[in-house]
C-alpha cells in the first residue's frame, strides 16, 4: 500500500474549505476505488488564520480520519506553511494544492499514473492564465523571464506549487537549511526525474487571493536574491561602464581646454551628473543591502515556522 499526502496550506479560507473538501474527497474516493493500493493523508496547514478556518477543518475531521491539521503559531507566509507540510508529511509522495479550487483535484489521478511510471516530480503546467488579470499575467511572465536569465536554477514557466513529488524529493527538500525559502526555486534546485501535465486553471470559486501586489513583489525579490548573485555583478559592470565613460568624457574636456580654451561652466550638467551618479550609488547600495539582510536573517538560524498545535 502506497500513501500519498495531500498538502493544503490555508490562510483565512473559511468559505473555501467546505467546497474544496467536497471536491477533493469525491476525487480521492474515485481514485481509491480504482487504484486499490493507494491511500491518502490529507494535511491542512493553517498559517495563522484569524477567521474560522481552523474550526471549519475541525468540523470535517470528524467525518474523515485521514485529515490532520497543523496549526502554526502565527502567519509565517505560504512558503513556510509549505515547508511545515513537507516536514510533517508521512506519505510516499506529496501533492501541494491550494484550497481555492483553481487547481483541479481531478488532475491528481493523472499525476499518480505518471508517478507509478517512474517519474519523481510531476508538474501541473497551466496551459492558460485567463483566470488571472492581464496585469498579473504580464508581471508573472516578466518574473519568469528575468529569473531564468539571472539564475542558474531554471524554474518552469506557468507552474505553481501544484505538483506531485516523490518521497526522495521530500527528503532532499528537508535537508535544505535556509529559513528564507522560495519553494518554486527549491523544487527546481533539487532536480530529479521530472515531467509535466497541462491543464486549464479555473477561476477562484470562493474568497479572494491573499497575494497582493506588495507580497508578489517581495516574493519575486526573495526568489531572485535567493538563487542568483547576478544583480550584484550587474551593478559592478554598471560602475565600470560609468567610470570608463567618465574617463573618456574627462579626457575630451581636458583636450578641448588645452586646444580651444575653457568654456563657461554648466551648472545644470553638473547637477545632473551628481544626482544621476548619486541615484546609481543608492540603487547599488540597496541591492547590496538586500543580500546583507538575507545573510543577517540566515545567520540567526531561526526556524521557518513554529507549530502551535497538531490535530488528528
Amino acid at each position: 500500500m502506497k500513501k500519498i499526502s495531500i498538502l493544503i496550506p490555508i490562510f483565512n479560507e473559511e468559505s473555501s474549505i467546505k467546497p474544496f473538501y467536497a471536491s477533493l474527497s469525491n476525487e480521492l474516493k474515485k481514485i481509491t476505488n480504482e487504484l486499490k493500493k493507494i491511500s491518502f493523508e490529507i494535511l491542512f496547514v493553517d498559517d495563522g488564520s484569524i477567521d474560522n478556518s481552523v474550526g471549519q477543518v475541525k468540523k470535517i475531521m470528524g467525518k474523515d480520519k485521514r485529515i490532520k491539521l497543523i496549526e502554526l503559531s502565527r502567519n509565517f507566509g505560504k512558503e513556510s506553511a509549505l515547508t511545515a507540510g513537507i516536514d510533517y508529511a508521512t506519505g510516499n509522495a506529496l501533492i501541494p494544492i491550494d484550497v481555492d479550487l483553481q487547481d483541479p483535484p481531478e488532475l491528481i489521478k493523472k499525476m499518480i499514473e505518471k508517478w507509478e511510471n517512474g517519474f519523481e516530480v510531476i508538474l501541473a503546467k497551466r496551459s492558460d492564465r485567463l483566470s488571472d488579470t492581464k496585469f498579473k499575467r504580464k508581471t508573472a511572465d516578466w518574473f519568469y523571464y528575468i529569473f531564468n536569465i539571472v539564475s542558474k536554477t531554471k524554474i518552469p514557466q506557468d507552474v505553481g506549487d501544484f505538483r506531485l513529488i516523490d518521497r526522495s524529493v521530500i527528503d532532499a527538500l528537508k535537508k535544505l537549511p535556509e529559513s528564507e525559502r522560495f519553494m518554486k526555486g527549491l523544487f527546481a534546485w533539487v532536480g530529479f526525474k521530472t515531467t509535466s501535465i497541462s491543464y486549464e486553471r479555473n477561476p477562484r470559486k470562493e474568497g479572494e487571493t491573499k497575494f497582493k501586489l506588495g507580497g508578489l513583489i517581495n516574493l519575486a525579490t526573495d526568489g531572485i536574491t535567493n538563487f542568483s548573485t547576478m544583480p550584484l555583478k550587474i551593478w559592478s559592470y554598471i560602475g565600470i561602464i560609468i567610470s570608463l565613460l567618465s574617463l573618456g568624457y574627462g579626457s575630451t574636456i581636458a583636450f578641448k581646454t588645452i586646444v580651444y580654451g575653457t568654456d563657461v561652466p554648466g551648472y545644470s550638467s553638473i547637477f545632473f551628473a551628481i544626482t544621476f551618479l548619486g541615484g546609481i550609488q543608492l540603487i547599488g547600495l540597496g541591492i547590496l543591502g538586500e543580500y546583507i539582510s538575507r545573510t543577517f536573517i540566515e545567520s540567526k538560524r531561526r526556524p521557518s515556522y513554529i507549530v502551535r498545535k497538531i490535530y488528528h
